[in-house]
């Protein structure tokens, strides 16, 4: 499993019963409104890049996703209890991490807000899918590295599969015209060989009859 999305379901105790280190392929989880208070109790993830956690209730103790996550590359706590800049102060230890998304949050009212989070995460290329530049952050910049290829390349499968069927069908359909032509001819041969037999057959009778005129 490398996608699992989880919205609205409802965690206990800042748990999602079912969601385990098990999930060890895991590249992008989506935890939207689940009721969340804290990251404390999130499993370990080594691959984990994209990690989705808006509209909870987190308001600190980010400390614990260098631990779990560290191949985190984007991080969306849009609409959490986030108040301020130095709540953000651990997301320096995740190296890869380049966009991040705190709209909706009160830390996003402060004053000089996107030069202090830019100036505290320097490794971060978007802030709420902008970059240092006001430039916004492109769609394959939002997007976990290698996302779509499995569905091009099933797609591209499944093309294949229907043109070769069509071949199959095209090849069967010339199978079945070549034995009806052969039928049609062994059909013609078979009549013409019929017409012979009673042609020489009415000439025997023929022959037969004068014989017995003449007796």
């Amino acid at each position: 499993v490398r996608e699992l999305v989880l919205d609205n379901c409802r965690s206990v105790e800042g748990k999602i019963e079912g969601l385990t280190a098990e999930f060890v392929n895991l590249e992008f989880l989506s935890l939207i409104n689940v009721g969340l208070i804290s990251v404390s109790n999130l499993p370990k993830l080594a691959k984990l890049k994209k990690l989705e956690l808006s509209d909870n209730r987190i308001s600190g103790g980010l400390d614990v996703l260098a631990e779990k996550l560290p191949n985190l590359t984007h991080l969306n706590l849009s609409g959490n209890k986030l108040k301020d800049i130095s709540t953000l102060e651990p997301l320096k230890k995740l190296e890869h991490l380049k966009s991040l998304d705190l709209f909706n949050c009160e830390v996003t009212n402060l004053n000089d807000y996107r030069e202090s989070v830019f100036k505290l995460l320097p490794q971060l290329t978007y802030l709420d899918g902008y970059d240092m530049e006001d430039i916004e952050a492109s769609d394959s910049d939002g997007e976990v590295d290698g996302d779509g290829v499995d569905d091009d390349e099933d797609e591209e499968e499944e093309e294949d599969e229907d043109g070769e069927e069509e071949d199959f069908d095209e090849e069967d359909d010339d199978e079945e015209d070549e034995e009806e032509v052969e039928g049609e001819e062994d059909d013609e041969e078979v009549s013409g060989e019929e017409e012979v037999k009673t042609k020489k057959n009415k000439t025997k009778n023929g022959q037969l009859f004068k014989s017995l005129t003449r007796l």
